[in-house]
């Protein structure tokens, strides 16, 4: 029913694709404006003395994290002053509202490279992480290995079966857990399992083959070095391991301070080791629900449902189990748009689905051998999760596409915490460092 992934994908839980086609394959972000999101944005209100100063930031080639390290370091604030709703992908042009704790004159002080800064005003609130209503993207795949005259023919059929299926399997993208160096979700585990110096170690010393050598090398180096002897190496940590060295700054000082070595990092980079944990787990389960042939645009019984409000956000807070009784009716909702079926985001608190869905969250969560306290983390509070549950299928009701001399160009917007490289990957069917 569904087509099996066979390439590296498959080592962060998607095994399947919903569109049965041959992949146009090809490669994403070869130049930064071939990946252009915009975020959609329901901005905070203005208010001329407001504590919050917000701007809208266009930003090129930029990693989220480094950008707002480097902005409190302009603007000589600490960077949990900085808010932001969503981290964004490096190697793209993104346009984003972000907010500072502060005046106008803070963003003033920001110079730096391919970041522009403008429609500054003083706000009644900050921005937190998950103030946004979705993102518009304008993608384009180059360096295609389909012919092209058949490209065109694919790319339709693709946007026909995403189309009356309602939407494209709803995992969680390469970009959760990296796609050169996919790490997030081990170092998570090793958190819920308790596990805190394996997950810094892990962090620190995991690499691929598709990582650049002489980061493998320098990691390598810090494995083969004994930490009481890493002041001797610290500089020569490179700039892209900047989360590393922050790291082992902290264990230069203190070499059995494995809590403040993870909590040195940025608090959002924390909440994403366990959410990346919980997103393989969510992954996995997705994938055993399409390989026992379950639809994902229906529910059976015992799925549990999620409606949308008049937004059409979903409302978590009032989920819907599926019986015999209401089946027919909560089909009908499902079909038309205004709820969809959902997997468990596994943490602390939550419930789970009952019958064939059920039985495969159990599962997955007794091969793990998972409980719901594992994923309290005391000494981290940042890294506890209570978990929700996730819809497996993301909505696209507006996409269009351009074919040209080299590829194609998509157009199309999705709601917040949805992935684009998932909608890709259904026409693509590449590498995972293609995305």
């Amino acid at each position: 029913m569904y087509r099996k992934c066979t390439t590296a994908e498959t080592g962060i839980g998607l095994r399947n694709y919903l569109c049965d086609t041959d992949g146009t394959g090809g490669h994403l972000k070869t130049l930064p404006e071939d990946f252009v999101v915009r975020e959609i944005s329901d901005p905070p209100r203005k208010k001329d003395n407001g504590d919050y100063s917000i701007a809208t930031v266009t930003a090129r080639n930029w990693e989220t994290n480094r950008m707002v390290r480097l902005m409190s370091r302009s603007m000589g604030v600490s960077r949990d002053r900085i808010g932001f709703a969503g981290t964004k992908d490096k190697r793209a042009v993104t346009t984003q509202l972000m907010s500072v704790y502060g005046t106008s004159d803070l963003w003033e002080k920001v110079d730096l490279k391919d970041l522009e800064i403008k429609d500054v005003y003083q706000g009644a609130s900050g921005i937190q992480i998950g103030d946004l209503i979705g993102n518009d993207f304008e993608v384009t795949v180059k360096d295609c290995s389909m012919d092209r005259r058949l490209i065109e023919e694919t790319v339709g059929a693709d946007i026909d079966i995403i189309r009356k299926t309602g939407g494209f399997p709803n995992y969680f993208g390469v970009q959760r857990f990296g796609a050169v160096r996919p790490v997030t979700h081990l170092v998570g585990e090793r958190l819920v399992r308790g596990d805190i110096e394996g997950a810094v170690k892990t962090y620190i010393f995991f690499t691929t083959d598709e990582e650049e050598e002489r980061l493998r090398l320098k990691r390598k180096e810090l494995q083969d070095t004994p930490i009481t002897e890493w002041d001797r190496i610290f500089h020569s940590i490179p700039p892209a391991m900047a989360f590393e060295r922050m790291m082992a700054s902290v264990l230069i000082k203190d070499p059995e301070n494995w809590v403040g070595a993870i909590d040195i990092v940025p608090s959002n980079l924390q909440m994403m080791f366990t959410h990346a944990y919980q997103s393989w787990l969510f992954n996995e389960m997705l994938s055993r629900r399409m390989d026992a042939g379950m639809p994902l645009n229906a529910p059976v019984e015992g799925d549990i449902v999620i409606p949308l409000d008049a937004n059409k956000i979903p409302q978590h807070e009032n989920p819907i189990l599926t019986t015999a009784k209401n089946i027919d009716l909560v089909t009908r909702q499902v079909r038309a748009g205004r709820a969809f079926v959902t997997i468990t985001l596994f943490g602390s608190d939550g419930e789970l689905a009952e019958g064939e869905m059920g039985e495969i969250e159990r599962r997955v969560i007794e091969e793990n051998k998972l409980c719901h306290e594992d994923f309290v983390i005391p000494e981290l509070p940042r890294c506890t999760s209570k978990g929700s549950r996730r819809e497996i299928l993301c909505p696209l009701k507006d996409i269009r596409y351009s074919i040209g001399d080299n590829g194609y160009r998509l157009d199309f917007s999705l709601p917040k915490g949805n992935y684009a490289t998932c909608l890709l990957r259904e026409f693509m069917k590449s590498e995972m460092r293609d995305y």
